[in-house]
């Protein structure tokens, strides 16, 4: 197909506002799947995906599409997820692409994520199609949206589509405006062939397989193929397009967007973000890329048996292949054995990848509390970074502590700001500025019938946010603030480590750095939460929260005292191994020995419960 006639597009929005539903419908009106192997959100392929209702990884598909001038048109369609922690994915799609459908839930209006994906577009000069969805719904407010549209972005009304994506109502309007708003991408067939790898996956028949925008050039599948950044070459096994399964083709041409299985085994061969070429004829200069995303969040993940090391090394390789942001490490515990410390971009990106690892490579794992990464400054002028706390040096060493600090973005109805300040300024936010996106109407009478919608921008350090913070911002603002953040810088702060010890033992797992204000109040809940968690043992168990030599909270679990077989007298000896059996049951799974004391994952996550 002409180049002229290739439309490379992708849909952003905030969580839930309809992103996939939209998907569905134009590959419904393009004919692009059979009616009888059409599914619901179709390009959510993950279990995890239909279950939750999000998405989690960019999917792209390849529509053709007969415009009313009769020109039939090929649309490279990337669908990307909305939540905050996979705003990498969305980065990277909007590098494949030439426009952008912004799509907005008439009932919700413009949302935190909303603002931060249109600045994601803009820097990477998309031409951005506004739309209003849902449009259908009996609470839907397409005037009120339309208005939030025009104050935030400057769009006049002419420029807003109306559409329902359940329905289907406007969406063939929307093929027409793609088709004649967004620009056909730009390179030369003549040049020397450089496309930009997206994304990748393992397969083990295919090796490595690339998804590529080919940016200009053409490469045939015959061809040997050079990726610039690590230097490595392969035979190509397959070139093809994806409709959303992989279709094989002879080739592909500049604008196009597909994938090529290179047959590398080696997953770290192939780096999203790289630049591949034609080995016989290499590019002189690489494509730009991608900027490297810093990871917010920590955790160590073990395998509950000591066995399953090198599995569990494997499978977060191939993890790390298809999600660019995951990073990790080998690390030691004395608690835990041996594992990994892993870098997420938040807490929704590590408990998905956590199910992950435990669903589709069949493995058993207990992971840590969540951490941040902090700045040590030594009095010997010495400075490093730390993610773990138990590497946390001696304090009369330590000159100071850096945490990080994070700039919070808040869109929320007026009635909340009160609920929401009191939240914020308890996690030790500091205010920033705060914007009207639309101004509260009233009726003849004087009452409110459109409550004010606001922007609060506030810095706040990025561990108060890790656990509990989104929850009570949906639980006090009951389900209508939405939230985004980005990293900005470390600031000095009064930290301090917090031990946990099980039995006279410390857990080295279950240490954790936290403000020298709250430190007791922490430990007190902590001791309080792990007597409910630890399994009573034959004999009383300690559990204290120390500040290094320190002791600010101690509990007990009791001793248990019950003798089951006490009941028995003779008999048949299977009774009593029946009830012995009984007795243990369920103790094996997800435990670990510290000493002598059994500790279940659960106790590990206990901090996520703390108020």
């Amino acid at each position: 197909m002409s180049q002229d006639h290739v439309r490379n597009f992708c849909i952003i929005a905030h969580i839930d506002h309809g992103k996939s539903t939209l998907a569905d419908r134009f590959i419904e009106l393009t004919d692009a799947v059979s009616q009888r192997n059409m599914t619901a959100q179709h390009l959510d392929t993950m279990d995890l995906e239909q279950e939750r209702g999000i998405t989690i990884k960019a999917q792209a598909i390849r529509l053709q599409y007969k415009a009313e001038n009769g020109v039939e048109y090929q649309l490279n369609l990337i669908d990307t997820p909305g939540h905050v922690d996979f705003s990498y994915e969305v980065s990277r799609s909007l590098a494949a692409c030439e426009g952008a459908v912004l799509l907005v839930d008439a009932t919700q209006g413009i949302q935190a994520q909303t603002i931060a994906n249109v600045y994601l577009a803009l820097e990477s000069d998309l031409e951005i199609i506004p739309v209003i969805n849902k449009v259908d719904m009996p609470a839907a407010e397409p005037e009120r949206v339309l208005n939030e549209l025009e104050q935030t972005f400057g769009y006049s009304e002419d420029e807003v589509l109306n559409i329902s994506a359940k329905t289907g109502d406007g969406v063939h309007e929307l093929l027409e405006q793609l088709v004649t708003q967004v620009e056909p991408p730009t390179g030369e067939s003549e040049e020397k062939f450089r496309a930009l790898i997206f994304d990748s996956k393992y397969d083990q028949f295919k090796g490595v397989i690339a998804y590529v925008r080919a940016m200009g050039g053409s490469l045939k599948s015959s061809d040997r193929v050079k990726l610039m950044g690590t230097g490595v070459e392969a035979e190509i096994l397959e070139t093809g397009f994806f409709s959303p399964v992989l279709e094989k083709t002879k080739g592909l041409k500049t604008g196009e967007v597909g994938y090529v299985a290179t047959g590398l085994k080696d997953v770290k061969a192939v780096r999203v973000g790289d630049t591949m070429t034609v080995s016989s004829d290499p590019a002189d200069e690489p494509l730009p890329g991608y900027a490297p995303q810093s990871p917010m969040v920590f955790t160590g993940i073990f395998p509950t048996e000591g066995e399953d090391y090198p599995e569990l090394r494997d499978a977060l390789e191939k993890l790390q292949l298809n999600d660019a942001a995951l990073v990790f490490e080998p690390e030691s515990s004395a608690a835990l054995g041996f594992g990994f410390r892993c870098g997420f971009l938040g807490l929704l990106h590590m408990d998905i990848v956590q199910e992950r690892l435990e669903r589709e490579y069949d493995l058993g794992l207990i992971a840590t509390a969540p951490s941040v990464s902090y700045e040590i400054r030594m009095k010997t002028g010495e400075s490093f970074t730390i993610d773990n706390p138990s590497k946390l040096p001696e304090s009369n060493l330590i000159d100071s502590i850096l945490e990080p600090w994070v700039n919070i973005t808040l869109v929320t109805p007026g009635r909340y700001i009160g609920t929401i300040m009191e939240l914020v300024t308890g996690k030790r936010g500091e205010y920033k500025k705060m914007e009207y996106l639309e101004p509260a109407s009233n009726d003849e009478d004087g009452g409110t019938v459109r409550d004010a919608r606001v922007m609060l921008e506030y810095d706040i350090p990025l561990s108060e946010i890790l656990v509990d913070f989104h929850d009570k911002l949906k639980s006090g603002t009951q389900g209508y603030a939405s939230m985004d953040y980005s990293m900005i810088d470390n600031r000095p702060a009064d930290l301090v480590k917090l031990d946990v010890l099980v039995n006279h033992e410390p857990v080295d797992a279950l240490s954790m750095i936290t403000h020298r204000a709250e430190a007791a109040p922490q430990g007190r809940a902590l001791t309080s939460k792990l007597k409910d968690l630890i399994p009573r043992q034959m004999f009383a168990v300690p559990i204290q929260a120390a500040i290094g030599g320190k002791i600010v909270a101690r509990t007990n679990v009791k001793a248990l005292r019950k003798n089951v077989l006490a009941k028995c007298y003779g008999g048949d000896v299977t009774r009593k191994r029946k009830l012995l059996e009984q007795q243990k049951k369920g103790k094996k799974r997800r435990m670990k020995m510290v000493g002598s004391i059994e500790v279940p994952q659960e106790a590990f996550m206990a901090v996520l419960s703390l108020d």
